[in-house]
């Protein structure tokens, strides 16, 4: 296979004009800028490493006097002639479960940990990592990412790093720093393809058969490949197969909200540009693209983070490319958005959404949140809170009873810290308030036969009618009898004579009651026969 190989050599590659110019090989000359006081001598001591010597570099630059240079001229220094040092980077940042093999022995990585040649780091889900090196260009680590230090080392009198990494899975962000006096050497390796980069930041990823490079700024030079890849465009590496596309643009984040007060962090935006069959979202503190948090690859314009409960509120920049059909994933969009998620709200334990209430008032109930225990209730006739009804001081209590006039109303509440700084409101629910139904009106009895029937006036709403038959007026007798029916009318076996109590009420398709209507008294006559059982007992004279 094929090595990647990224010769960051930007002072070297200016020199060839125009950005369809060959990568320069590990010889390239590098161009000094001679100062005052440097002689061949002097600067053959400080950079130039055995066997070569200032004659070298008289007879290259066709110098007559090894005594007398001018001030402000170049003076061609071969890189292969140059010294070599080893060098050291530093991982800058480090967050999640990133290892660091050195050797056979392999260690968690922590930030401010020095990196040497050999070292391979190792980056978990979630997990990623940023290394400086020498000259303060920058390698970021992605998640599910292996990248090894194969070579760091600096080249003359400290001046020129040479740095070589290998990129066997994942992905490699890459920085770089430019310095006009300065030829930095920079090379990466993947199975698929070497490159000869000129310019200062681009990206490469590594996956089964095939690497991808990005490139952001500058040009880039494949082998196998005649013209570089430019700023803006992709090289897809596959066997000895290249071939070379414009990446996408960056997608339109116009619509995304600008802060976040959910958790889980759910961040969506618009389905663009065309061509996009996927994205790349990543979350940053607020400008900081050395730092990442958090990286998702996803099918839709949305990313949905459960480990964004790790971050604390504040300000955070979210970057988010498309991805084509050939899996280039194209130009960044940003987009700053402000997390502001705690105290996190209440969960609601009743009524239950789009309950009924018919007795003029509705119980709310809620759990408290420990860390801010105070509650802050919004009540509503419309969904957008505009139109407020009832929004009382923060509530201490994990309930309320609010008394409302009929009709419908949304609710939400918030968690109030003992400071009084509130957090956001969770999901807003309904309920409505509706009069109970009618009591129904007078029965009207009819005694015939040995039945007694009840009659009354149907009403609208109404499922069923509950009855109440007593003897007493107050209905706090053991005789009393219950009865419901679905119709406006019920038939009972005709009781004995007497007074008796009746009263009624409506029930509607909810199970809600109505008040009891008023009571009915029921006068059942003494049975004729009994006058007359006075006249049997009489003996007949």
């Amino acid at each position: 296979m094929n090595n990647l190989r990224l010769w960051m050599a930007a002072g070297v590659l200016a020199l060839a004009g125009a950005a369809g110019a060959q990568p320069q090989a590990v010889d390239a000359d590098w161009r000094y800028v001679i100062q005052p006081g440097d002689t061949l001598i002097t600067l053959t001591d400080a950079w130039l490493t055995a066997p070569r010597s200032w004659r070298d570099l008289q007879k290259l630059n066709r110098v007559p006097d090894p005594l007398r240079l001018r001030p402000g001229s170049t003076l061609r220094m071969p890189i292969a002639w140059l010294k070599r040092e080893a060098s050291v980077a530093e991982a800058t940042f480090v967050r999640g479960d990133v290892q660091r093999q050195r050797g056979a022995a392999a260690e968690a990585l922590a930030a401010g940990a020095s990196l040497q040649s050999g070292d391979v780091i190792r980056t978990g889900a979630q997990s990623s990592a940023s290394v400086r090196f020498a000259d303060g260009s920058r390698l970021l680590i992605p998640p599910q990412s292996e990248v090894a230090l194969e070579q760091l080392m600096v080249l003359g009198r400290g001046a020129i790093p040479a740095v070589r990494l290998g990129l066997s899975k994942g992905g490699a962000d890459n920085r770089v720093a430019p310095n006009a006096q300065r030829v930095p050497l920079y090379e990466l390796r993947t199975p698929h393809v070497n490159l000869g980069v000129r310019g200062t930041e681009f990206r490469v990823q590594a996956a089964g058969a095939q690497s991808r490079l990005q490139v952001l700024s500058g040009a880039v030079h494949a082998d196998g490949l005649g013209p570089d890849v430019a700023a803006g465009q992709g090289l897809l590496a596959e066997g000895t197969a290249r071939s070379v596309a414009p990446l996408l643009p960056a997608p339109d984040l116009g619509a995304l909200p600008r802060t976040a007060e959910r958790l889980p962090l759910r961040l969506a935006w618009a389905a663009s540009p065309a061509g996009a069959v996927g994205w790349r979202a990543q979350l940053f503190p607020k400008g900081d693209f050395d730092r990442l948090l958090l990286d998702a690859r996803v099918s839709e314009p949305a990313a949905a983070w459960g480990e964004a409960r790790e971050l604390a509120d504040g300000d955070y920049t979210l970057r988010v490319r498309a991805i084509d059909a050939r899996g280039q994933e194209g130009a960044a969009a940003d987009a700053d958005v402000a997390l502001q998620a705690r105290p996190e709200p209440p969960f609601i334990q009743s009524p239950a959404p789009g309950a009924v209430s018919y007795n003029g008032a509705m119980a709310l109930a809620w759990t408290r949140n420990t860390a801010a225990p105070d509650v802050r209730l919004q009540i509503s006739r419309d969904a957008g809170f505009t139109d407020l009804v009832l929004q009382p001081p923060p509530l201490a209590a994990p309930g309320f009873e609010a008394k409302l006039p009929d009709g419908a109303y949304h609710w939400r509440i918030a968690s109030v810290e003992a400071g009084g700084r509130a957090g956001p409101f969770g999901d807003a629910q309904t309920f409505e308030i509706q009069p109970p139904p009618p009591a129904p009106p007078p029965a009207e009895p009819d005694l015939s036969g040995d039945q007694l029937k009840l009659r009354w006036r149907a009403d609208k709403g109404v499922a069923r009618y509950e009855l109440e038959w007593s003897k007493t007026e107050a209905f706090d007798g053991a005789d009393v009898q219950r009865l419901s029916t679905d119709k406006p009318e019920i038939a009972m076996p005709k009781p004995s004579w007497g007074t008796y109590f009746l009263r009624a009420r409506s029930v509607n398709a909810a199970g809600a009651a109505g008040p009891w209507g008023q009571t009915q008294m029921i006068e059942v006559p003494y049975p004729r026969w009994l006058w007359l059982l006075p006249l049997l007992l009489v003996p007949v004279l």
